[in-house]
């Protein structure tokens, strides 16, 4: 039994380049949607086995603070939508590189 050195760097090296683009763009259109002044407020899942579950007051508090964050936003409306254009591209980066790599696999196999 004999390993194909030549395949597992191909492989290596494709993994490697393909989770940093999925996380550099991901960052970038996380970045830029914050920008846009859309930041994202995830409402947090509540179990009933959870350490820490927010309250209404705080879940209210967190939504707030993003109003605010929003209001303060210096960027003109061209800009903004700019920005929230440029952060869609980074997440259908990060889709197709997904998508394409398990074509890769499925294609492969």
């Amino acid at each position: 039994m004999s390993i194909d050195w030549e395949a597992f760097l191909h492989v290596f090296v494709a993994a490697l380049l393909g989770a940093t683009v999925v996380v550099t763009f991901y960052a970038l259109g996380l970045r830029l949607l914050v920008r846009g002044g859309r930041p994202p407020l995830v409402a947090p899942a509540e179990f009933t086995d959870a350490i820490t579950v927010l309250t209404d007051k705080q879940k209210r508090r967190a939504e707030r603070a993003v109003a605010k964050a929003a209001a303060r936003n210096p960027l003109s409306e061209g800009q903004k939508r700019l920005s929230l254009v440029a952060a869609y591209l980074c997440f259908a980066v990060c889709a197709a590189v997904v998508l394409g790599a398990l074509l890769l696999i499925l294609l492969n196999h």
